[in-house]
């Protein structure tokens, strides 16, 4: 491609170039503006450089990047992690909490305030809300699925890999909203599932890491949350911040239906609190027969002894 660009691309344009080579993953889960300031340039640079190569937008890039045979797995984002902290502060509490505050400061974006907004008005119109999340992000969305039932919304955990997630796919009908977990390249679940979606029209919201890769385009809303910094370890955070967020948005949308939900727990909660009084009654009742058993027992072999 560099033999091939449209025109010179000069010192930086080079730079551009290598530090895309080397950091193929951090490019899926940044913008030109983030890349411009990694590589020490403006989002410009970084847009001219590319078209240069033969795409016309980063999105195009990125595609390209996703259908190329390279993965980045969870020990290459750890090296890449541990050697920035080497390089900083080395304190890994510092990171983390550096890392979640840019991630909050995306939150508070108009630009994910907006797209929030749109999420929560899609899912508000549904029977039925059923959350996906594999792997790291199957914990996330089983907690999701416990807020969303305590906020009185119908909800359901979408979490198998493999063929059992068939199994949990044909629950899903009509009247249905997905609000789907998934980040990086197009895995065979997540197709399955957006697939799934289509063919029973319902719709769909992605929580991801950018808006603008491939997986993005498949949904009818995406929210865009940084897990962290692009290319380092993965932090759920800022994603656990969003779906409280989701969550709390639903239950003022229906706030009568929250409260009643909340009403029937409590007294569920009282309901299974009074078992374990009920069952050491039991337990104290049998101790005491067994000890009345004892001390009859022993009260008959001493009567059998004086009698002899």
């Amino acid at each position: 491609m560099l033999r091939r660009a449209k025109s010179p691309l000069g010192a930086t344009g080079l730079r551009v170039v290598r530090f895309i080579d080397q950091n193929r993953q951090l490019v899926l889960a940044s913008s030109a503006a983030a890349l411009g300031e990694r590589i020490g340039t403006s989002d410009a640079t970084v847009l001219r450089t590319i078209q240069a190569l033969g795409f016309p937008s980063l999105a195009d890039l990125k595609t390209a990047i996703l259908r190329s045979s390279e993965r980045s797995t969870p020990a290459d984002d750890m090296r890449r992690t541990l050697v920035d902290l080497d390089k900083t502060t080395g304190k890994a509490l510092d990171s983390v909490l550096r890392t979640h505050a840019e991630g909050l400061a995306v939150l508070r974006s108009e630009k994910c305030r907006a797209q929030i907004s749109a999420a929560v008005r899609l899912l508000d119109g549904a029977s039925r809300i059923a959350v996906f999340g594999i792997g790291p992000s199957a914990s996330l969305a089983t907690y999701m699925s416990v807020l969303l039932a305590r906020s009185g919304r119908r909800s359901r955990t979408i979490n198998a890999t493999g063929s059992m997630l068939a199994d949990q796919l044909l629950d899903l009908q009509a009247g249905d909203a997905l609000l789907i977990l998934a980040y990086g390249r197009l895995y065979r679940e997540v197709k399955a599932v957006f697939a799934e979606a289509r063919a029973l029209r319902l719709p769909t919201v992605l929580i991801t890491e950018s808006d603008d890769t491939p997986l993005a385009k498949l949904a009818d809303v995406c929210v865009a949350i940084p897990r962290g910094r692009p290319g380092q370890v993965a932090l759920h955070g800022v994603t656990l911040v969003g779906l409280e967020a989701f969550a709390l948005s639903l239950a003022a949308a229906k706030p009568d239906a929250a409260l009643a939900s909340l009403d029937h727990l409590n007294r569920l909660r009282r309901a299974t609190e009074a078992q374990p009084r009920l069952a050491e009654t039991v337990r104290g009742r049998t101790r005491r027969n067994k000890e009345a058993a004892a001390w009859s027992r022993t009260s008959r072999e001493a009567r059998f002894r004086k009698s002899r």
